[in-house]
C-alpha cells in the first residue's frame, strides 16, 4: 500500500469538515422505510362513515362495472389489450370484494362545512367511535383518519378541537389504529405545522402515547407553501424543522389552482401550475421518507357520462402513476374501478420487464441495460409496489424475477435491511 499524500491531521480536518453533512444525510434523508403506501385516499363527509361504508363502495364499484359491460370492458375502455384486461378484471374483482378502499379519510372540513361547535363536537366523538368498532369489526380501511380544518385563524380553535376530541375518543377506546392518519389542509407557513407538530405531541404526552406516534400528513394546497414571501420554498424546510413528524404530502388540485387564478374549466391535476407545484413536491421530500399523493379529478363517473368519466379518471391515475406518483384522491365509490384497473394495467404490464432486469441485476447476468444500485432499487420498488396493492402477485415475482418477496424488499430498501439486520 503506497503512502498518501494526506496526512493524519488533513483527514481529521476533511473529517471534521463534513461531519454536519454526515447528520444531515443519515438524520434528514433516510429514505422510505419500506411500509405499504396506500394507491389512493377516498374522501368522506365524517357524519356519513359507517363500518360498513367500505365493503358498501366496493359492492357499488362493481355494480358501476357490470352496468358498463363489466371489468374488462372498463380495461378496453383504457386502452388494454383483451389479455392484460382479462387480467386486471379478475385482480380488480377481487380487490373490489376483499379491500375496495386502502386509505379513507374522514372529511371535517370542505367535505362537512360549518355546522356548528355542537354539532361538530358530537360528530367528532362519533366518528371516533365508529372508527374504533370498524376497526374492532375488521372492516376498516388498512390506513384511516381524519382531515380537520386548517390552521387559519377563522378555523383554528375549530380544527384543534376536532382533532382533539377524535384523537382523544380513540385513545380512551383503546389502542389507536395501526393505520391512524391525520391530515393538516391548507398550510400555507412553516409555523402552521410547527404548530401541528406540538398539537399531537402534547395529545402524545396526555394519552400516554409514545413520542412519534401521531404522524401526519401536510395538504400542498396554497402558493405560498411553494414559494414563501421571502423567495425561497417553505415546503423544503418542513422535513427538517419536524422531522419524522410528517408522514406525506397531498396535492390539492382546486384550491391550489383556483388560488392562482385558474378558471374553473382549466382546474386539473395535469394544467402547468398543477406539475411546477408537485415537481417542488418530489424535489423537497426526495430522499426523507415522506410519501406523495396526487389530487383528484372532480369529474365522477354518473349520470350519461361514466365512461367518458372513466376515461378521463384512468387516463389521470396513469400519468400521476408516471411522474412518480403512487397515489390520489378518490371522491366517489364509481371512480373504484377506473383507479384500480389504470393503476393495476401500470404495474402488470410494467412487471416482465422490470423483472428480468431485477433478475439480470441480482444474478449478475449481462442483458440488454447495465443497471446501478440505484436503479435496480428503483426496480424492486416498482415490483413491490404492485405486490402490496395487488396488482401482481409473489408467486409471480418469485417466477420471473426469482426473488423472494423478503428479498426483492431488501433490494427495494437496503437501507432498512442493514439496520434491522444489526
Amino acid at each position: 500500500m503506497s503512502e498518501s499524500s494526506f496526512s493524519a491531521s488533513d483527514l481529521a480536518r476533511i473529517e471534521e469538515q463534513l461531519a454536519a453533512t454526515d447528520q444531515l444525510l443519515d438524520q434528514g434523508y433516510p429514505g422510505d422505510d419500506g411500509s405499504r403506501q396506500p394507491i389512493h385516499t377516498v374522501y368522506v363527509p365524517a357524519d356519513r362513515f359507517t363500518p360498513q361504508l367500505a365493503a358498501e363502495w366496493g359492492a357499488q364499484a362493481l355494480a358501476a362495472a357490470e352496468a358498463h359491460g363489466g371489468l374488462a370492458r372498463l380495461g378496453s375502455l383504457l386502452g388494454q389489450d383483451s389479455e392484460l384486461a382479462s387480467a386486471v378484471a379478475e385482480r380488480v374483482a377481487a380487490k373490489l370484494a376483499s379491500e375496495p378502499i386502502e386509505d379513507l379519510r374522514l372529511d371535517f372540513e370542505d367535505g362537512y362545512g360549518d355546522r356548528g361547535d355542537e354539532a361538530e363536537d358530537a360528530d367528532a366523538v362519533a366518528a371516533a367511535k365508529q372508527v374504533a368498532a370498524a376497526v374492532a369489526a375488521g372492516t376498516a380501511p388498512p390506513f384511516i383518519g381524519i382531515r380537520f380544518k386548517c390552521f387559519e385563524l377563522a378555523t383554528r380553535a375549530r380544527g384543534l378541537r376536532t382533532l382533539d376530541l377524535f384523537v382523544s375518543t380513540l385513545a380512551k377506546a383503546g389502542e389507536l389504529p395501526a393505520g391512524l392518519v391525520l391530515t393538516l389542509p391548507k398550510v400555507t407557513t412553516v409555523a402552521q405545522v410547527q404548530a401541528m407538530d406540538f398539537a399531537v405531541s402534547r395529545l402524545e404526552e396526555v394519552h400516554g402515547l409514545p413520542a412519534g406516534r401521531l404522524r401526519f400528513e401536510v395538504q400542498v394546497e396554497t402558493p405560498q407553501l411553494i414559494l414563501g414571501a421571502d423567495g425561497t420554498s417553505p415546503l423544503a424546510r418542513l422535513p427538517h424543522i419536524v422531522p419524522g413528524r410528517i408522514s406525506a404530502l397531498h396535492y390539492g388540485t382546486y384550491d391550489y389552482s383556483a388560488s392562482l387564478q385558474i378558471s374553473a374549466e382549466y382546474q386539473s391535476m395535469e394544467h402547468p401550475v398543477a406539475d411546477f407545484a408537485k415537481e417542488v413536491m418530489q424535489l423537497a421530500v426526495a430522499g426523507t421518507g415522506i410519501r406523495l399523493s396526487d389530487g383528484s379529478t372532480n369529474i365522477i363517473p354518473v349520470g350519461d357520462a361514466v365512461e367518458d368519466a372513466w376515461k378521463l379518471h384512468g387516463r389521470l391515475v396513469r400519468r400521476s402513476l408516471e411522474n412518480g406518483y403512487y397515489q390520489g384522491w378518490d371522491l366517489h365509490a364509481a371512480q373504484l374501478p377506473s383507479r384500480y384497473a389504470a393503476s393495476y394495467a401500470f404495474y402488470r404490464e410494467g412487471l416482465p420487464a422490470a423483472a428480468l432486469r431485477l433478475r439480470n441485476y441480482v444474478e449478475r447476468t449481462e442483458g440488454g441495460v447495465m443497471d446501478e444500485p440505484a436503479t435496480a432499487r428503483a426496480l424492486a420498488a416498482f415490483v413491490l409496489r404492485g405486490v402490496q396493492c395487488g396488482a401482481v402477485g409473489t408467486e409471480e415475482v418469485q417466477a420471473l424475477a426469482g426473488v423472494e418477496l423478503s428479498q426483492l424488499t431488501a433490494l427495494a430498501h437496503p437501507r432498512l435491511a442493514q439496520s434491522t439486520s444489526k
